[in-house]
């Protein structure tokens, strides 16, 4: 029962003061301003800012490989590379490559950041030895302040010029799939009519969901997992041949499979704390229509355009550039509008530390016509009587 109150009057009632709803607190996320989710970095801030401020917990991005596959990677590892320093926990599901070997090219954070404990002692400027900075002496006497800095930052900077150390990598639970190991065991067969890679891949994310104890529901927390935590899933090039087993997949469609997949995998993430970056040739599939209706079974989608072997490579127009960004499809989670971007002309530059996402400018156009003052234009005169109004002619008065 609610605790009696008295008014002015006299009269006791039960009315309570509601108190401030208490928001979930997880280390390397923060809410959205406009669908109050949950938001997680994907390790480059312009991505985050095109995405409306980061990604969404629960929610599936779908990045469209380039055509050789290299910047949708170097995507996928900032977004991995970001869970190190966020404190979440990585899975990594490949089919071409070891994962491995991709968690060990993740790129290694800049100088600076909170959890780089130990490289900042081997750095002249934060050693003891620094003098320091001398106040007046009317403030000698004064109790030092010291800010409130949060326990936690949102997004971090990298350098693809180094790669993440082992002790980094220790510092958070990993866990990864390789399909040629996976395949060698024998999988069950699935009410939901999946091929056998996309089957034993869907089952392995929700064992991991269900053990890591990452579903909303859960009230037990894991023994791995004291605290309340983010699971970031990388699936690297899902849908590429690779993943395709035709001794074992007979009477399934390549693309039908992946759809369901898809929308099992959607629905699953909807109820746990848990975010997905799926990256995907789809450059492979011939109809339109199919790349759509994968777009359509993810929450946000964006097309990385490559300059490397196409016409666009020595166009002087695209000289500062190494690709094109397409944002394909927004997140829509919560809210009957979306956050834009100010255009949709974007690019992306790949430097030696650092990849980012700008907006396109073209160079300015230097020409003799811009050069010259521009002259009065005259049409040519015409033999009908009609057409001899639009030529110059000098005013009376």
């Amino acid at each position: 029962m609610a605790a009696t109150m008295s008014t002015a009057s006299g009269v006791k009632t039960s009315f309570q003061r509601k108190g401030k709803a208490k928001s979930v607190q997880i280390q390397g996320t923060r809410p959205s301003l406009h669908n109050n989710l949950l938001l997680v970095s994907t390790g480059v801030p312009s991505f985050d800012f095109i995405l409306g401020g980061g990604l969404a917990v629960g929610s599936v991005l779908l990045i469209e490989e380039d055509t050789y596959g290299h910047y949708a990677q170097i995507l996928l590892r900032y977004f991995l590379a970001e869970g190190i320093m966020s404190g979440h926990n990585l899975f990594l599901a490949s089919a071409s490559q070891n994962p491995q070997k991709i968690l060990k090219m993740l790129p290694f954070p800049v100088e600076g950041d909170k959890l780089l404990a130990g490289d900042a002692k081997n750095d002249p400027t934060t050693s003891a030895g620094v003098e320091p900075m001398k106040i007046a002496w009317r403030y000698e006497s004064l109790p030092k302040v010291e800010g409130n800095t949060p326990s936690h930052k949102f997004g971090h900077s990298y350098d693809l010029s180094r790669t993440v150390t082992p002790e980094l990598l220790s510092r958070v639970i990993t866990d990864t799939f390789y399909l040629p190991e996976e395949m060698k065991e024998e999988s069950k067969s699935s009410p939901l009519y999946l091929c056998p890679t996309h089957q034993k891949l869907l089952r392995r994310i929700e064992s991991q969901i269900r053990d890591g104890g990452y579903h909303l529901t859960d009230s037990v927390q894991s023994k791995q997992t004291p605290e309340r935590t983010i699971l970031r899933i990388a699936l690297h090039s899902l849908g590429s041949p690779l993943w395709w087993d035709e001794n074992s997949s007979e009477g399934i469609d390549t693309l039908t499979s992946l759809c369901r997949f898809l929308h099992a995998l959607r629905g699953l993430l909807r109820n746990s704390l848990a975010v997905a970056v799926v990256t995907m040739p789809t450059h492979l599939l011939e109809v339109f229509t199919d790349v759509r209706r994968l777009e359509r079974l993810c929450d946000a989608a964006v097309q990385i355009e490559s300059f490397a072997g196409s016409e666009k490579e020595t166009n002087p127009m695209y000289e500062e550039y190494h690709g094109l960004v397409h944002v394909k499809q927004l997140p829509r989670l919560n809210s009957l509008t979306l956050s834009t971007p100010d255009t949709a002309d974007l690019g992306f530059k790949l430097k030696r530390k650092k990849f980012t996402i700008e907006k396109l400018h073209l160079p300015p156009e230097f020409s003799d016509s811009t050069s010259r003052p521009q002259e009065d234009v005259v049409l040519p005169s015409s033999s009908t009587g009609c057409s001899s109004i639009f030529q110059k002619r000098g005013l009376d008065f």
